[in-house]
């Protein structure tokens, strides 16, 4: 019955982590019960939540016949179990890459230098190498972990809670937002040379920004339908409750985005509306591998989710300090040179997302 009770408590913890669910505490343990001879006579189960932690426990009572006890007035024994399993899911991933079968899905080479902040990485993939860390590169985590296999030929690997091969794949977090309908053409080509401020709306054939050029998105959603969002060297792009929405009206030339080295970016995500929590959106009909090469160096700052789902992100950028917000989610992510990573989201209403931790407690 303790063996019945345990596992039913963990059966349960696993439907609890996975969403909403309905106990169906009776028929698992009734299932999981193989002794004939056990009455039960009740069972009893109870979930309580706190934060990104649960708790599930269940409790049965029963009892057993006697054969020579019965000739003493005990007819039979009565017994009880309990059992207490606990699930929580961690809540410090500021990198993920879904795609699940890739190679070097996650991956730093060369004399790169990546620091995430208070933040830890994870792979999807199955692949033996899943998420990769190779040459001089250097990585200071919270954590890594991968569903495949975790492959390091560098020294220069730092993280506070381990790295982790095998793990349960993580659910996309922002796979039930859905994508903002597309409306007719605001602009065509959109050339940025000088300081130019600009609405929401629907830009086609791309937008660019050379140097010299200052471009400043008013708050809203801002289409780039088909062509590529490019920022060169010297140019300059602000926005403060923006969503760049990357798409296609044709279903050819996907819309794209650069940012090269020396590019002046800062961009954050609206607080609320559909996509609130989103900087960077791509729509998932986008085909797989679609390049995003977000480049932009130490003054290049995210505050918010890069979300694209189906992307090729290159990353190499952010501001040196805890206190920003950035979350970056693709098929698969490369970090081409020094880059930092934070999440502290507090201001915004980004979506978390970790692995989760199953175990019994009593």
């Amino acid at each position: 019955m303790q063996g019945a009770a345990d596992a039913t408590a963990l059966a349960l913890a696993k439907d609890v982590a996975q969403g909403p669910t309905a106990v169906q505490a009776q028929s698992m343990f009734n299932a999981l019960l193989s002794r004939p001879g056990v009455q039960v006579t009740s069972l009893t189960s109870n979930v309580a939540q706190s934060g990104n932690s649960s708790t599930v426990t269940v409790s049965a009572a029963g009892s057993i016949s006697t054969t020579f006890m019965r000739v003493m007035g005990y007819a039979e024994i009565p017994f009880q179990a309990k059992s207490t399993a606990s699930v929580s899911i961690q809540v410090d991933g500021c990198v993920l890459t879904l795609d699940s079968s890739a190679s070097d899905a996650l991956s730093l080479g060369g004399s790169t230098n990546v620091n995430l902040s208070n933040c830890s990485a994870y792979s999807d993939s199955s692949s033996s190498s899943a998420l990769s860390v190779s040459g001089s590169a250097s990585l200071s985590a919270e954590s890594i972990g991968a569903v495949g296999g975790v492959s390091i030929s560098s020294s220069n690997v730092t993280t506070m809670d381990g790295v982790e091969a095998h793990l349960q794949g993580l659910a996309d977090p922002y796979a039930d937002v859905a994508m903002p309908t597309l409306g007719a053409c605001t602009k065509n080509n959109l050339n940025v040379k000088a300081t130019v401020t600009i609405d929401p709306g629907v830009y086609c054939s791309g937008i660019s920004v050379n140097a010299g050029g200052t471009l400043t998105f008013n708050p809203g959603l801002y289409f780039i339908d088909r062509g590529s969002f490019s920022v060169n060297g010297g140019g300059t792009v602000t926005g403060t409750g923006v969503t760049l929405i990357f798409t296609s009206s044709t279903g050819t030339n996907w819309a794209n985005m650069t940012i090269n080295g020396n590019a002046n970016v800062s961009l954050s995500a609206p607080i609320g509306r559909a996509t609130a929590g989103l900087v960077v959106f791509a729509d998932r009909n986008t085909p797989i591998g679609t390049s995003f090469k977000l480049n932009g160096g130490s003054s290049q700052a995210f505050g918010g989710a890069i979300y694209v789902p189906t992307g090729a992100i290159s990353y190499s950028g952010g501001a040196n300090t805890s206190a920003s917000c950035t979350q970056i989610i693709g098929d698969t992510v490369a970090f081409t040179g020094n880059s930092n990573v934070a999440i502290n989201c507090s201001s915004y209403p980004t979506k978390p997302f970790g692995p989760t931790s199953l175990r019994l407690v009593s």
